[in-house]
């Protein structure tokens, strides 16, 4: 019985490292819509502080970094366990040129971080 416990808790511990590694590369949740001349995206992180999430703007690439440390207790035994650290890579629907300065406004609110990046303007081109 000691054996089949043991075989146990290894394949949970297991099953924890996969899920983690996946929710890893799903999460976080993203919401993006265009809000007058402002593309809205809301990121799901709860959990993290304010001071330790980054978020970078390169062309259309948004980048996502969180890190937090584990509230482990010695002696306890994990089923599930949030990730530490979040990076992740996001196609946005507009591209910034590299000349471009985003002046963006992001805020931090419930575990939700919300960040208004400026459309860029287009000009039509006329058709002769």
């Amino acid at each position: 019985m000691g054996i089949g416990r043991y075989m146990a808790r290894g394949i949970a511990k297991e099953l924890d490292n996969k899920s983690r590694e996946f929710y890893e590369f799903v999460m976080p949740a993203i919401d993006m819509f265009e809000d007058g001349n402002d593309l809205v995206v809301a990121i799901d992180l709860p959990g993290f502080a304010k001071k330790d999430i980054n978020l970078r703007i390169n062309a259309n690439i948004l980048s996502i970094i969180a890190k937090r440390e584990q509230d482990e207790v010695n002696g306890t035994v994990y089923y599930r366990h949030r990730p530490a650290k979040i990076d992740k890579k996001v196609v946005l629907p507009i591209s910034v040129k590299e000349e471009d300065k985003i002046v963006g406004k992001a805020t931090y609110e419930n575990g939700v971080v919300t960040l208004k990046i400026p459309i860029p303007k287009s000009t039509n081109i006329p058709i002769t």
